[in-house]
């Protein structure tokens, strides 16, 4: 299911001229869900921050309706990638571990 899905975004994004914004819209939110399962079950967590690859998804489908094909070809690949490298990941039983290191004192 997912490599069919990656799929889908990497058609759509090589024929933006045939996908609505709003459906591109509509696939990077349903990615942006995804991309989110696979990072915790894989121990990673959101930087939340402006560079977080996530919250540029996110800004991207909330501006697609504004932003020309172009960017929004980009944000469907960079998408398909996130998908592909965290599907990949999970199935060769990835785990991370993120330890803190304590404040010097």
């Amino acid at each position: 299911m997912m490599t069919a899905f990656v799929a889908e975004l990497v058609r759509a994004a090589n024929e933006t001229d045939k996908v609505s914004p709003l459906e591109v819209t509509r696939m990077l939110h349903r990615a942006i869900v995804s991309i989110r399962d696979l990072r915790e079950s894989l121990g990673i967590p959101g930087s939340g921050t402006a560079t977080d690859d996530g919250i540029v998804l996110f800004d991207v489908a909330t501006d697609a309706e504004r932003l020309g094909a172009a960017e929004r070809a980009a944000a469907l690949l960079k998408a398909a990638d996130m998908l592909r490298t965290l599907h990949v990941a999970t199935n060769e039983g990835t785990r991370i571990w993120i330890y803190e290191q304590a404040p010097l004192t």
